[in-house]
């Protein structure tokens, strides 16, 4: 079972990128998206843990990030109430639903339910460092070429003041996203032993 969930999670990931980059007639500018790049990080470790061993704090790292994709997509970037709402013509389209909706479900339901192990904690505080990096990355890049992937980490229309306010939002609700599957995945893991059989 454990195999089959990587296998889909892989799968959707890949489908879901060469979906985006024939949308694109090919654009390799797709792969400055925290979204694309996360769906590379979740599609290659899924694929591995399929075939080997693959520690519970990197299967963990990668389902943060898939998970921290679908969310900002759905609850701001998505959401017409939300003040980082981006109006996106390829929503419907089925690589938009691969990479922001079912690789995400599909690796959570992973994490949680399928194959849990248990982590530290503090692992939640370590995840962090891509979701870090890439900000220092997008800014970066913004400052030689003047063009940012996300409303939120856009310096020329918040200044840095402002980025550096949501980035410190952003953080506290990725490690608190990453201590509520470490936390469901403890829960869960119990509940699956108390039960018989």
């Amino acid at each position: 079972m454990s195999v089959v969930f990587r296998v889909l999670t892989a799968v959707s990931a890949l489908a879901g990128i060469v979906l985006l980059l024939d949308y694109t007639h090919g654009d390799g500018g797709v792969f400055v998206y925290f979204t694309v790049q996360s769906s590379v990080i979740i599609a290659v470790v899924s694929a591995v843990a399929a075939l080997r061993a693959v520690p519970g704090w990197v299967r963990g790292a990668a389902t943060l990030y898939s998970c921290i994709t679908g969310t900002v997509y759905h609850a701001l970037l998505a959401n017409p109430s939300s003040p980082f709402h981006v109006v996106d013509s390829g929503a419907h389209a089925p690589h938009n639903l691969l990479l922001h909706t079912v690789t995400p479900i599909l690796a959570a339901v992973t994490w949680l339910i399928v194959d849990r192990e248990p982590v530290r904690w503090w692992y939640a505080a370590v995840w962090l460092a891509y979701p870090l990096a890439y900000l220092a990355f997008a800014l970066v890049r913004g400052a030689i070429v003047h063009e940012y992937p996300y409303p939120f980490v856009d310096a020329g229309e918040l200044g840095y003041g402002g980025v550096a306010i949501s980035a410190l939002g952003f953080t506290v609700a990725f490690f608190l996203l990453g201590l509520l599957l470490i936390g469901l995945g403890e829960l869960v893991q119990r509940v699956r032993t108390a039960l018989p059989g």
